[in-house]
């Protein structure tokens, strides 16, 4: 199924903007959540066909999101990507182990992050 509705899950208004703008461009339906709470209750009432998950947030940081998606019968099938500036092995590491089907560090590459949207939805 072709992924459509995307969540955007980033305390920084500026990189928000930033994939908003490159989804918005390629023909997605894009919402966004500044933090991990308000991720999970718009994933709850919007169903979402992918996240784009930041790392580094107040209250429960993306890991823990991450995870606890990963963990909930009802949302455990959306694919979580994450887009972080933590840009060592071991975070990427960790984050596939929360359940991640990817991990891309900021600046996230537009052409990189469409394939793998389209990959992902293939």
């Amino acid at each position: 199924m072709a992924i459509h509705k995307i969540l955007i899950v980033d305390d920084s208004p500026t990189e928000r903007y930033y994939l908003t703008d490159i989804l918005v461009k390629n023909g997605f339906s894009v919402a966004t959540a500044d933090n991990g709470e308000d991720a999970l209750a718009q994933m709850r009432a919007d169903r979402p066909q992918l996240i784009l998950m930041d790392v580094v947030m107040p209250g429960a940081n993306g890991f823990q999101v991450t995870r606890s998606i990963a963990r909930d019968p009802e949302l455990a099938a959306v694919p979580v990507i994450i887009c972080s500036s933590k840009n060592q092995e071991t975070d990427r590491i960790w984050g596939m182990r929360q359940g991640a089907r990817d991990y891309f560090v900021k600046p996230v590459d537009p052409a990189r992050l469409l394939a793998r949207i389209a990959a992902l939805g293939a």
